[in-house]
């Protein structure tokens, strides 16, 4: 792969050449097309990790994926220059190119994931492997496309809003969405490399594959399997995977703290491990508030992890770029142990924690009551007929007005208008998808009383 190529800034179906203004630049465009739409103002009322309390602050998805992008673009920032030093040949290229596209690619990173925090991909995937009532949906799917619905992926979904023109897409540049897409693999793979960390997870749907394939070609990423569609990654999507593994282990750890589940202590000495001889408690002595103490300590941890994820990425530039390398840059720095010791306390105590474990359980109640209420309601108006009563029409009817478009536009597979109805419900707020659930269960009516 080489650099020229991957900071490729044509969009899909775009034939304007350098259309940008002169101090204005397209991926610093994709910034700022992210942040003023709608699928990034919800995650205003997404859950990060915990549910919003009434007396203090806790971060949702947009605050964090806020955070992410800053982290993000001076990852970037930080590894351009020494690239731009190597390869002399990137006229008119800037440091500055480097962090608008890692910016926005972080900004976008859960844009496609749905209410409830991560349990509501599971609760997608678990309506469809579990719930009788898609029997019939997985009788009209081929067994790819099933794939897709069973291990509904959140990275995929972000993926099929961002290569939109309309509606709620957001079109981004190719540049851009190579650094978004961590996972460069659709759901069904014969040969999944575990050791690969690109390979986790998948990045595009089906329905996206051809999409996929040709952002593949136009930034030169190499191919591991023609048959499964595989490719290695865009080396910019480690930094944004980097950001987002400093972001959340480190500011879930704040979060904790700031709800009592974490101890000041504890908490001080998850990141005095990290600092090392950068810790100083000396000079926490002087700030009052045990709040204010961790908050700066947060701010320096989050800055050493920054230069040492900086430092890696430069080491392992030429093996990244031949795709020998592949696996997440906070594993391979020198606070790693300190960072996994982290997480494997966040799991226990922190995402184990009973506030979490509600959300999660009314969450699964809520988005599978979604999903058999509105897909029985439009696989019986444009497959079956038979069946489709009153009830059903009403349902059909409570659907937003560009859902109704996308259904009725043109003849649909099951496969494609199933996907328009989860469109729908990954891209409803925690409030929205409760209230219409409600709703549609008879436990609340927003109407005229009369007495």
């Amino acid at each position: 792969m080489n650099w020229r190529e991957l900071l490729a800034s044509e969009r899909f179906g775009d034939k304007r050449k350098n259309a940008s203004q002169p101090m204005r630049s397209e991926f610093e465009v994709d910034f700022d097309r992210i942040i003023f739409s709608q699928p990034f103002r919800r995650l205003q009322d997404k859950t990060q990790v915990f549910p919003l309390p009434e007396m203090d602050f806790v971060h949702t998805r947009l605050t964090h994926s806020l955070e992410v992008s800053s982290v993000g673009r001076s990852l970037g920032k930080n590894i351009a220059a020494e690239i731009l030093d190597r390869n002399p040949e990137l006229e008119g290229i800037t440091a500055h190119d480097f962090g608008a596209i890692t910016g926005a690619a972080a900004l976008a990173h859960d844009v496609g994931n749905p209410p409830f925090g991560h349990a509501g991909e599971e609760a997608i995937s678990d309506y469809f492997r579990s719930n009788p009532k898609s029997s019939k949906i997985k009788d009209e799917v081929s067994e790819s496309e099933w794939n897709d619905l069973t291990k509904f992926e959140g990275n995929a979904q972000g993926f099929r809003l961002l290569i939109r023109n309309h509606l709620q897409g957001l079109k981004i540049t190719k540049a851009t969405l190579g650094a978004f897409t961590k996972y460069p693999r659709p759901s069904l793979v014969e040969a999944q490399n575990k050791n690969r960390k690109s390979q986790k997870k998948y990045g595009y749907f089906q329905s996206e594959k051809e999409e996929f394939s040709a952002l593949a070609d136009t930034l030169g990423l190499i191919s591991i399997s023609d048959s499964d569609s595989i490719w290695c990654r865009h080396p910019l999507a480690f930094l944004v995977e980097a950001a987002d593994d400093i972001c959340y282990n480190i500011i879930d750890l704040e979060d904790a703290f700031g709800l009592d589940l974490v101890s000041y202590e504890e908490a001080k000495g998850f990141l005095a491990n990290i600092l090392q001889d950068r810790f100083m408690p000396e000079k926490l002595i002087g700030i009052p508030g045990d709040k204010e103490k961790i908050g700066v300590l947060r701010a320096v941890t989050i800055q050493v992890l920054v230069d040492q994820v900086t430092q890696v990425f430069l080491e392992n530039e030429s093996e990244i770029l031949s795709g020998s390398f592949d696996k997440a840059l906070t594993g391979e720095i020198t606070a790693a142990k300190a960072l996994d010791a982290i997480s494997n306390y966040s799991i226990e105590n922190i995402y184990r924690s009973r506030q979490v474990l509600e959300k999660e359980a009314a969450g699964f109640e809520v988005i599978s009551g979604l999903l058999e209420t509105f897909l029985e309601a439009v696989f019986l108006k444009f497959y079956s007929k038979e069946g489709y009563t009153g009830r059903h029409k009403s349902i059909y009817r409570l659907l937003p007005s560009y859902t109704k478009f996308m259904l009725e536009e043109n003849e649909k597979s099951v496969y494609e208008n199933v996907l328009i109805v989860t469109d729908f419900i990954s891209g409803l707020t925690d409030s929205t998808a409760l209230s219409i659930f409600r709703t549609i269960k008879g436990i609340a009516f927003q109407g005229s009383r009369r007495g």
